[in-house]
């Protein structure tokens, strides 16, 4: 049996291939997620499919990527909603259920937490701020911001 060292802390070689493997099992599921965003998605499905326990995918998931699975879902969410909204041919409410969210509350709140503005005031405000941009060249300057980075100062369109 091999020796690892991590961070002045010894593991087996059965460790390790472990945490390997949980990490390859982590990347399937944020796959699915980055993939199936608009579907409807819960710890307990995403769990199931990995062979893995609701509560033990979401701390290995936070570990791994500093936030839960329905942060990092919501996350997904709020992108495609900035994309669509920046088109301009549907209503809020319309990229609401579009993305895959139920509840128009909850998603302008995670919207505005992320972008800083309300889904409305984005939508009639992000037109003129993006005017003539390239559009993967907007989608990057609008990105949201995910929470480990929330503390870095950032000016937003609006």
């Amino acid at each position: 049996m091999g020796v690892v060292w991590h961070d002045r802390h010894v593991t087996s070689r059965p460790a390790t291939d472990q945490y390997l493997r949980d990490l390859a099992l982590l990347r399937r599921v944020r796959d699915r997620i980055d993939r199936d965003f608009a579907q409807p998605l819960d710890v307990e499905a995403l769990a199931r499919g990995v062979n893995m326990s609701a509560g033990h995918l979401s701390r290995q998931f936070r570990a791994a990527y500093g936030e839960s699975p329905y942060s990092y879902l919501m996350t997904r969410r709020i992108e495609r909603a900035m994309a669509l909204l920046r088109r301009g041919d549907l209503s809020v409410t319309e990229v609401c259920f579009t993305v895959g969210c139920s509840s128009l509350g909850t998603f302008s709140s995670r919207f505005t937490e992320l972008v800083g503005v309300p889904p409305s005031v984005y939508r009639r405000e992000v037109g003129r701020a993006t005017a003539g941009m390239p559009a993967c060249v907007a989608k990057q300057v609008t990105r949201p911001i995910r929470n480990q980075e929330a503390s870095t100062p950032r000016t937003h369109l609006a």
